[in-house]
């Protein structure tokens, strides 16, 4: 058996058995199979899956065939050590060291965590230990995806949301079972609407937004999000305070990953307001002004869209325009964003400032002042969405009165430019 292979784009030549027989890349997690044979454990857990199978149908072996009686992996901690210590001596040359993996979780100590958090509360079972329970089995969700879905394939979720709505659970049992129910999709209708049409379990999450915990809100803000978007519902009790919590979220996101807290709270203020009954609410409340504020200042891309979608469903409203047209940066800020941020957010901000110019003519002038014209006409040329070139057209033939032979030469630079106006 030779003890290299060929060079790799380092230049050096990575030692044969440091080599997974499937994919022939350095082992990152090597585990051992029931035939003796070793294999990175994402190649063979994929060799597995896809079904490999001799003519008695059994699942084979890939470097023997015989077959695998036992898909048990055992991890081969002596290899993965010898390869860490080789990437290490290797380091001049450009090879990284590979991490230590984190093992995936054991079934059964899944199952028994479960079983444990769930039992009630007594003479054999402690709050303390039920809560040492979720807190291990956070621990296996936050490892990775594989162990999630091991939970949830033991109903753990489930067994979350009577943990987290039982009148007996005490508030470290509520905020540790929410903690580990948001770290899985809520894909399930029945689930979704089970919590959100019940009018407590609707309060309750409620009263959480106001908790003393920060991290506590974020949660049950991330858990309203997700049951609202499930069931493509509403809640129809509690409206104002929910978006009170949401937007106060949103002014004070004041924990140790704010980054979090604001990209909850926005898609959460998202989801509420898809509800056309929820949108004056969320005016009254303040949506408009720390939208704004949000959009001058800190949100990440993807948040950025979503703001600016709520931002265009509140413009919907003639309060959301008046709330809109009213503050200073509104106007300035959505021309500034068109064809900057994405093809989403040209399209959102497109159609809040055709909404908002509609309403009065003083913010006709005002987004022309700030440059529109040149925008929306590279706008209507770019390869945007037809839905956004068709929001520009609109805006175009709103704004053609106000188009002062300033409203070019002041527009970014385009002063010489040869688009003019249809």
């Amino acid at each position: 058996m030779p003890t290299s292979l060929e060079p790799l784009d380092t230049g050096i030549q990575i030692p044969y058995h440091f080599r997974c027989p499937i994919s022939l890349e350095l082992m990152r997690d090597p585990v051992t199979v029931c035939t003796g044979q070793t294999y990175d454990r994402t190649s063979i857990e994929s060799w597995v899956s896809t079904g490999n199978n001799n003519n008695n149908n059994t699942t084979t072996c890939p470097v023997t065939r015989a077959p695998l009686s036992d898909f048990t992996l055992i991890p081969n901690h002596t290899l993965r050590r010898l390869i860490q210590e080789w990437c290490v001596a290797n380091r001049s040359n450009g090879v990284e060291r590979i991490p230590t993996p984190k093992q995936p979780a054991d079934p059964t100590s899944v199952r028994s965590l479960l079983s444990q958090a769930s039992a009630a509360s007594g003479t054999h079972v402690s709050v303390r230990s039920r809560a040492a329970a979720l807190r291990r089995l956070r621990g296996f969700a936050r490892d990775s995806e594989k162990n999630r879905v091991l939970i949830a394939g033991n109903n753990g979720k489930e067994i979350l949301i009577r943990i987290l709505f039982s009148d007996e659970s005490p508030h470290e049992l509520v905020s540790e079972s929410l903690a580990l129910l948001v770290m899985f999709p809520m894909k399930e209708l029945d689930q979704c609407v089970s919590i959100v049409s019940d009018p407590n379990r609707v309060g309750f999450l409620t009263r959480l937004l106001f908790d003393s915990s920060v991290e506590t809100r974020v949660n049950s803000a991330a858990l309203i999000e997700m049951v609202l978007t499930g069931s493509k519902g509403t809640v129809t009790t509690n409206s104002e305070s929910i978006l009170e919590g949401v937007i106060d979220l949103l002014r004070n996101p004041l924990t140790s990953h704010p980054r979090r807290a604001l990209k909850i709270g926005v898609k959460a203020l998202f989801a509420l307001c898809l509800a056309k009954n929820t949108r004056c609410i969320a005016v009254s409340a303040g949506a408009p002004e720390i939208l704004i504020d949000r959009l001058a200042a800190d949100f990440e891309r993807c948040d950025t869209e979503r703001a600016l979608a709520t931002v265009e469903l509140l413009c919907r409203e003639a309060e959301g325009c008046a709330a809109f047209g009213e503050h200073a940066l509104t106007v300035p800020l959505l021309v500034k964003l068109i064809l900057r941020v994405s093809d989403r957010a040209t399209e959102y901000a497109a159609g809040a400032l055709l909404a908002i110019c509609t309403a009065e003519e003083r913010w006709r002038d005002e987004a022309v002042a700030a440059g529109v014209v040149v925008k929306l006409l590279l706008m209507v040329q770019s390869e945007c969405t037809e839905r956004a070139k068709r929001k520009g057209q609109k805006l175009l033939k709103l704004l053609r009165d106000s188009w002062p032979d300033y409203s070019f030469a002041n527009s970014d630079g385009f002063g010489c430019s040869e688009v003019v106006p249809f």
